[in-house]
């Protein structure tokens, strides 16, 4: 599935955003926005996508995924039947990191931790447990009450070390606005025509740069060359399909874009260290 571009409002008057999702099931919507995301999850155990990172989270996951890193989660089983799933979800933007950041030099941490949460963090258990209770008080407050809470969430993320990173790479943040725009129109294509032959001089063409350019552009915001993304892109697409599907490991090396069977088990076992049936079994036996 392409991800979707997702147009993340702020409200007027605020300088962040909350969401509150009470949810029967928290359904599967693969999408990305240059915003941080924050996301708790309350009563509910299923799976969560991001990036090239596919694992099983359990009531009271907390994770920051960074700005433009595809994502989602997907869970149909309540813990407690009686209550919805309930997922806290907080944005904002590097700008306002910085912004934080420059005025009140006690926070430079949160620069830190912006930078950490590029491949997305989940937090340990112990700070997971006393940030989620905060993040559940959020909805009650009025606004200029919640965000002390929310800084003090937030530094108490920057002090977790321990917290993992969840996919392989994460993209580089782009600051400039019309770097920002560039990248964003080049990752717009490559999301939604991944399983197509894409040509280095279209995306150079619509980042408005030389091959050369574009390709060093590219490597130093994205960490990995074009060919590399575009596969990346393939084989997190195959994943979720050997997860989610019965289909043939050639009808699912097909609709990820791939031409040849034997390339695409050479790529898959190059990323993912096993072969695609065996991803599949393995995934199966730990869901």
């Amino acid at each position: 599935m392409t991800p979707l571009f997702e147009q993340v409002t702020i409200p007027a008057g605020h300088s962040w955003g909350l969401l509150w999702r009470e949810l029967e099931a928290i359904p599967f919507l693969w999408h990305y926005h240059p915003q941080f995301e924050l996301t708790l999850t309350v009563n509910a155990r299923g799976q969560r996508y991001i990036g090239d990172h596919l694992g099983n989270f359990e009531p009271g996951d907390l994770v920051l995924v960074g700005p433009n890193l595809p994502h989602t989660w997907s869970a149909s089983e309540r813990i407690d039947a009686a209550r919805p799933m309930l997922a806290v979800v907080v944005w904002f933007s590097l700008e306002w990191i910085h912004q934080l950041a420059e005025v009140f030099p006690e926070l430079q941490s949160l620069r830190q931790l912006a930078r950490r949460a590029g491949p997305a963090l989940h937090f340990t258990p112990a700070v997971a447990a006393r940030c989620g209770d905060r993040l559940l008080r959020l909805q009650a407050l009025e606004p200029a009450q919640r965000l002390p809470l929310l800084l003090d969430v937030l530094l108490e993320l920057a002090g977790d070390l321990q917290a993992q990173p969840l996919a392989s790479s994460a993209l580089n943040l782009v600051a400039a606005d019309l770097q920002q725009k560039r990248l964003a129109s080049v990752l717009d294509y490559m999301h939604e025509h991944f399983r197509e032959e894409i040509a280095l001089a279209d995306m150079a063409g619509r980042a408005a740069l030389s091959l050369g350019a574009f390709h060093r552009f590219f490597k130093r915001h994205v960490l990995c060359t074009p060919a590399s993304y575009l596969a990346r892109l393939r084989i997190g697409r195959a994943c979720q399909q050997l997860i989610q599907t019965e289909h043939s490991i050639a009808a699912i090396a097909q609709e990820a874009g791939y031409r040849n069977l034997a390339h695409f088990n050479r790529q898959f076992r190059a990323d993912k260290q096993m072969a695609p049936r065996a991803f599949r079994q393995q995934y199966r036996r730990a869901a």
